[in-house]
């Protein structure tokens, strides 16, 4: 379910889950239901309600990508030559979906995708920009960027949670 970026109208229990899974999504249902101070039924309850309504979107595991042989990461902004509906749902379907892609943006200002990627050396890197992007005929610029470092900041806060 997509949100619409409106506030979820979370109450203080919500906010109190929201949080708590934030911090550990492998956290056990009884051990969120006394964390949060509700029945374990509530807490199962209100965490189901919580998916339906959109506000939890999903469950993952994070890997270290140099773990599994993908340890050079890059942004690459790229700007397209024109911006055909067609060529635009095309670019959007194939990209994004291709193994190397950790995630795409479409973002505003100078370029219109920054894609993240995670590849196995420099020379992989090349030859992807080159194979997927270059070679594309939508595609009229692009700049890698390499990722030294990441740095996780805030954004699991819910507003008000200090």
């Amino acid at each position: 379910m997509a949100n619409s970026g409106k506030p979820a109208g979370l109450d203080p229990v919500d906010r109190r889950i929201v949080q708590e899974l934030l911090a550990d999504a492998r956290i056990t249902n009884a051990q969120l239901a006394d964390k949060v101070g509700v029945a374990p039924s509530t807490a199962l309850l209100r965490t189901r309600q919580l998916a339906e309504r959109g506000v939890i979107t999903g469950y993952h595991a994070e890997v270290n990508l140099a773990a599994i042989g993908r340890a050079v990461q890059a942004l690459v902004s790229v700007q397209l030559k024109g911006h055909n509906r067609e060529e635009i749902d095309r670019f959007t379907s194939r990209v994004p979906a291709l193994p190397e892609v950790v995630a795409t943006y479409h973002v505003s200002g100078s370029v219109d995708y920054l894609i993240h990627l995670a590849v196995a050396d420099t020379e992989a890197l090349r030859d992807w920009v080159l194979d997927y992007l270059t070679t594309d005929p939508v595609v009229g610029h692009t700049e890698t960027t390499l990722v030294f470092n990441r740095m996780e900041g805030n954004a699991g806060l819910l507003p008000g949670s200090g």
